[in-house]
């Protein structure tokens, strides 16, 4: 019995009259796999005195038990060969029973079901292989015998071929047909443990020990070999030992027209999942060891390629499962962008979205703050060609010129403190898309060159970089500034001003489109209720009315940010119109007439008293919570914790 470390446990008969060579050479008839071990290093044969071991000159030396020998040693029955690493136990009789080999397999694993003829099998096996040699370097064993050239041809073809299968059932038959052909066999079946009882899908939650009860044949050759055939005591050796086994002579049990067969194991992450077997029929050459090697390098590429394909099955799961949230996200910011309304200036707007969205020309969009500028070029983007590709948003305000500029355009790595590495800009990010700039009035002259340039299709540099960026974006740009008078006043480049000006929106403040008040509010209590869970459902009569008379200085966003603060002050399911707590600022160029105040006595107050008193009721109802008063108050927490500071400070 072989024990070598390398390629694990095997078993060689001795014959009488033929010499067993041993060493490191592919041409010995015992391939020792230690470097210590010379190429030809020793010979057993029967000679006068019974077996006999024979070092050949090796450079090491070959031991028994720990003793060197010089020359010849007749051997006894348990005598140990030492050659390096590899020890050689010299017996006589049948090899040791499958129990015992259990015993001694500290890495195999474990079945909760050994068949009876386990046994039998384990007394027949004649060679054992835990890994194979053609996985290693290979190139001197194949210029010495082509035999391990073959094989390796053989090996690559099929991995292309499983490359290209699409489920356990063809990869397995495909494996198995390279099995059949590559070491000669009459017929082979691959059993794998099935999913479903009409589905077999190979590594799906296959972990730890697999019973011989739970694999199920999923490809064979012939398609009609019967289950019942196929050698049960095989299998559960295989899975016992985590090693491929040669069977060199027939047990009982198995089809009378067999002489030999060949187990090796399926495995994902080294543990056994499947096993294919292969039989030699009579009339066709015995089984060999370098047949053991090419069937356990099958198994091995089979168990990849079925491990590989449970990853893209899972990969594919989670992207449709992404595809789908991504949709459904589509949908819900489609459902809050959209327009909503019925007023004849929304459908004058709505007509030249329509108009505007199939063409690629640039839209500048006029209106007050507040007015809906935003969701205009939402409806642009999303009724044009681009709409598959980003829609991305900038505020021109909110940064500084230089922080502007790296914006827009990107920055390369060490272009100044700070920027550690690349950053594409959002002309980058916006590529075949939109690219929407609000307050583009506030674009300082020197950006204002580098944007037109790239707005008229020129490639642009990144902040700090050399290399010239092309992008194809459309652009779309806000503001609620004169821009005519900026242009006069030499503070907005008169080419800019004309280039964004092909096509100009105006965007009517809501005073002007009352009609679409009530079906905003409508619209804006709906998508409020359900996100806090509260059980608002309608406006009282009042509170409809004051909607209506109010002036909205700050446009929609200001009756966005009303109606949320109702759904989250009201104590019951109607909005009435104390709940709105309008404000008392004027609208551009507004008396302040028409303002739905509750009647009662006028009380001088400063503004100041008025917006201390209502952020102090605001804090009160959400319970001290700034980060929710402030989204309610439409404010910035920022802004929110300075101005609480100051009033500490009275």
């Amino acid at each position: 019995m072989l024990l070598d470390p390398q390629a694990g446990q095997s078993v060689v008969r001795l014959v009488a009259g033929q010499t067993c060579t041993l060493g490191r050479a592919p041409t010995n008839s015992v391939v020792l796999h230690d470097e210590r071990s010379s190429r030809c290093h020793a010979e057993v044969f029967m000679g006068g005195a019974g077996w006999t071991v024979r070092d050949l000159g090796s450079r090491n030396g070959t031991f028994i038990d720990s003793e060197p020998i010089t020359g010849e040693h007749t051997l006894e029955v348990g005598d140990t060969i030492r050659i390096g690493s590899v020890q050689i136990v010299f017996g006589d009789g049948d090899p040791p029973s499958a129990s015992s080999l259990l015993a001694n397999d500290a890495e195999g694993t474990s079945t909760s079901e050994i068949p009876a003829d386990m046994e039998q099998w384990s007394a027949a096996v004649t060679h054992r292989r835990a890994a194979t040699r053609l996985f290693e370097d290979i190139r001197e064993s194949a210029a010495s015998i082509p035999r391990v050239g073959k094989a390796a041809g053989e090996l690559c073809r099929l991995s292309f071929s499983l490359a290209k299968a699409t489920d356990p059932v063809a990869v397995s038959r495909l494996a198995l047909e390279s099995a059949l052909q590559g070491c000669g066999a009459s017929r082979g079946v691959v059993l794998l443990q099935p999913t479903g009882a009409s589905h077999p899908a190979g590594l799906h939650a296959v972990k730890g020990d697999v019973p011989v009860s739970a694999l199920a044949p999923i490809a064979s050759i012939p398609s009609d070999w019967p289950v019942a055939a196929i050698p049960q005591g095989a299998v559960a050796n295989v899975l016992a030992t985590n090693e491929a086994i040669l069977v060199g002579r027939t047990p009982a049990g198995l089809d009378a027209n067999a002489i030999s067969s060949l187990s090796a194991p399926v495995r994902a992450a080294d543990r056994p999942v499947g096993v294919m077997h292969l039989e030699f029929a009579n009339g066709v050459r015995a089984a060999a060891p370098d047949d053991l090697e090419f069937v356990m390098a099958v198994c091995d590429a089979l168990g990849i390629a079925i491990e590989n394909l449970a990853a893209r099955e899972q990969l594919s799961v989670r992207l449709a499962s992404t595809a789908d949230e991504n949709e459904r996200l589509r949908q819900r910011l489609r459902v809050d962008s959209r327009m909503v309304g019925s007023s004849s200036g929304l459908a004058v707007i709505t007509e030249q979205i329509t108009r505007v969205a199939a063409t690629k020309a640039t839209v500048l969009i006029r209106g007050e703050s507040g007015s809906g500028k935003e969701l205009v070029a939402r409806a642009i983007h999303d009724s044009s060609d681009r709409r598959d590709a980003p829609f991305v948003c900038l505020n021109c305000a909110a940064l500084s010129e230089t922080l502007l500029e790296s914006e827009l355009f990107g920055h390369e790595k060490g272009a100044f403190t700070g920027a550690t590495a690349r950053k594409a800009g959002k002309f980058e990010s916006a590529h075949k898309g939109t690219l929407f700039l609000d307050e583009i009035g506030e674009m300082s002259p020197t950006i204002q060159a580098k944007f037109l340039r790239a707005l008229e299709g020129h490639p642009f540099e990144r902040v700090g970089g050399s290399q010239r960026v092309q992008v194809d974006v459309r652009v779309v740009a806000a503001t609620n500034r004169n821009l005519e008078q900026a242009v006069s006043a030499g503070e907005f480049r008169r080419d800019l001003y004309f280039r964004l000006k092909v096509v100009e929106i105006v965007v009517p403040p809501l005073r002007h489109r009352r009609e679409d008040i009530e079906p905003l509010a409508r619209h804006f209590l709906e998508r409020f209720a359900a996100e806090t869970g509260r059980a608002v459902r309608d406006f009282s009569p009042d509170a409809l009315q004051a909607l209506q008379v109010y002036h909205w200085p700050g446009n929609i966003r200001e009756l966005r940010n009303c109606i949320e603060r109702a759904v989250v002050l009201s104590t019951h399911d109607t909005v009435d119109d104390h709940d709105l707590a309008l404000s008392h600022l004027s609208s551009p160029g507004d008396t302040g007439k028409g303002t739905a105040n509750r009647p009662g006595p006028f009380v001088p107050q400063t503004l100041d008293e008025v917006e201390h008193r209502h952020v102090t009721a605001t804090l009160s109802a959400v319970g001290g919570n700034k980060t929710k008063a402030a989204a309610i108050l439409g404010i910035e927490r920022s802004t929110l914790d300075r101005k609480l500071a100051r009033w500490a400070k009275c």
